[in-house]
């Protein structure tokens, strides 16, 4: 449990910060307006690059944007889609970068999406084996608990891949919607530092979530190694 604090405990951390920062720039970004609203934005950028027919839908939920690959469609949150904010154009400038990176086959948002069914499996898989694991382990059956407990790190590896090739996926449609906004008049550039106060804080939430699973998984692996000495 030490050493769960010590590897996990910063990240958890920084995941409570990053969630607190998110909503402190969403909530005052939100309050700079903008010459337009994130759906009109949105529109805007994707017609400029060619993706007329990539629709914009309006969604229920508080930052609930996403782009969804396999039905080609970006998905705002009311807040959002009708808002004319920096967060808003920010936001929603971001999801149109996912529609772009798709429409170019950007390969880590290819992989990415590929990674996606093995890591829900994974991460599935991983939830019930480590229970079951260390329940073996303190019941006495430790040589079938710990190859229970190196099924459960494989299952968990595949979501630690999954997040860390989310990384340059995310870093590079926030830096598309940058280009994007500026380079349509959507903002100015001395307007950016609004914008990127937003994009950053939201980036901050998929590193602290990457580093808690990197630690999360060196714990694991810290906990087998260690059974595997003492079965030497």
């Amino acid at each position: 449990m030490i050493w769960y604090l010590i590897l996990v405990g910063p990240a958890i951390l920084l995941a409570f910060y990053a969630q607190w920062r998110v909503s402190s720039a969403y909530s005052q970004m939100s309050q700079i307006p903008a010459r337009m609203t994130g759906a009109q934005a949105a529109r805007r950028i994707l017609d400029s690059a060619g993706l007329y027919d990539v629709p914009i839908e309006s969604v229920s939920g508080h930052l609930s944007d996403h782009y969804d690959p396999s039905s080609k469609v970006v998905r705002l949150s009311y807040d959002v889609h009708n808002g004319n904010s920096m967060s808003a154009v920010g936001i929603a400038a971001h999801e149109v970068g996912h529609a772009i990176q798709d429409a170019r086959n950007y390969s880590p948002l290819v992989i990415r999406n590929l990674a996606v069914p093995a890591a829900g499996f994974g991460g599935s898989l991983a939830s019930v084996l480590f229970t079951v694991a260390f329940v073996m382990l303190f019941s006495g059956m430790l040589v079938l608990g710990k190859w229970v407990l190196l099924l459960a790190i494989v299952g968990f590896s595949l979501v630690v891949f999954f997040q860390l090739i989310n990384l340059p996926v995310e870093f590079d449609a926030s830096s598309r919607a940058k280009d994007e906004l500026i380079s349509h008049g959507i903002i100015s550039s001395g307007e950016l530092p609004y914008v990127s106060r937003v994009l950053n804080a939201a980036a901050l939430t998929y590193v602290a979530g990457t580093l808690s699973s990197v630690m999360t998984l060196a714990y694991y692996m810290l906990q087998y190694a260690g059974l595997s000495q003492s079965d030497s």
